[in-house]
């Protein structure tokens, strides 16, 4: 790996037919970082990752993964990773004990480094009561911790996990989450592909991904501090999506948009004008107060950019990590 990165990425592109999934992106993750691949369904996360892993290969551009071209080298690649794919990649029909038996004989581990990762995994996943259950028995939060450890069976220095907390509740994805921690504190590389937005929060360093650009990148405190300056408000009020059409009419409003029932609104526009305007269509307003804006604020304002700068595509790019 040059320059103390485990991924170097440039102008990385994969088209289908005449439709581009991703278009000429470039990044590099540090080694021993944790790296977040942000984006709603569909902004190219899932293509970006398959071809880091050798699962798919580019239409354009290069990539080193652990050291590894990928362009000329895929099967190099899958050799040093781990990867953790969208869908649940165990068995369900075996029990636990056999998915790992598994994974260790497609890995090719040796009976004594086997036996050690099992003990490893059984303890780490919380499963060591439950060796002898079918997979298909055991509930969401615990096939994803089995999933991560035959993931990770053979000690790979660098880990790709794809929406690995998707459909799963929140103790469990905070559990996940304490555990990709603890990998990065022993040195390994964690690439991680989510759609929710408050996880990027724990990741050292995130890129954001639009219709297959990048439209940001940096540490989460960076891009937060950097892109969205402005007045930021909060507005709670009986009719939420009619406000929001409302303010959306509003020349000093940057861009507005609902979160949950709750309006959340960027512009030079005061409290008492925010009121003043929504009560005269007749919307009751319960409050109107000042906040600090959120990743989730960050990224529809980017993607309110971008659509408005096409052709040429506005972009943010940022420092690695701050």
């Amino acid at each position: 790996m040059s320059h103390g990165y485990a991924i170097e990425v440039e102008h990385l592109e994969k088209r289908f037919g005449h439709f581009t999934a991703v278009d000429k992106i470039s990044f590099n993750v540090p080694s021993g970082s944790i790296f977040g691949l942000l984006g709603a369904n569909g902004a190219g996360k899932s293509t970006t990752i398959r071809m880091l892993c050798g699962l798919l290969p580019p239409s354009g551009g290069s990539a080193r993964v652990a050291g590894v071209e990928v362009n000329t080298n895929p099967e190099g690649v899958k050799r040093s990773i781990g990867y953790m794919s969208q869908e649940f990649s165990l068995y369900n029909d075996l029990t636990v004990d056999e998915n790992i038996r598994f994974f260790g004989g497609v890995y090719g581990l040796s009976n004594g480094t086997l036996r050690e990762r099992r003990e490893w995994i059984l303890s780490m996943s919380g499963l060591g009561e439950r060796h002898n259950s079918l997979t298909s028995e055991l509930s969401g939060g615990m096939k994803q911790r089995l999933a991560l450890g035959c993931a990770v069976i053979h000690s790979p220095q660098l880990v790709f996990l794809d929406e690995p907390t998707g459909g799963v509740d929140p103790v469990s994805r905070r559990e996940f989450w304490r555990l990709i921690n603890q990998f990065a504190a022993e040195g390994t590389t964690v690439l991680v592909t989510t759609h929710y937005l408050d996880e990027a929060e724990y990741c050292n360093s995130i890129v954001f991904m639009h219709a297959g650009e990048i439209v940001a990148s940096g540490s989460p405190a960076y891009i937060k501090k950097e892109y969205r300056k402005g007045e930021f408000s909060e507005v709670i009020c009986d009719r939420p999506l009619e406000a929001v059409a409302l303010l959306k009419q509003d020349s000093q409003v940057v861009d507005v948009s609902l979160f949950g029932t709750r309006v959340h609104l960027h512009g030079n526009v005061s409290a008492d004008l925010i009121r003043a305007k929504l009560e005269r269509a007749g919307i009751r307003v319960d409050s109107v107060q000042a906040i600090q804006p959120g990743l989730e604020d960050v990224f529809i304002g980017l993607i309110e950019q971008t659509r408005e700068s096409r052709p040429g595509g506005g972009a943010l790019q940022g420092a690695q990590s701050e």
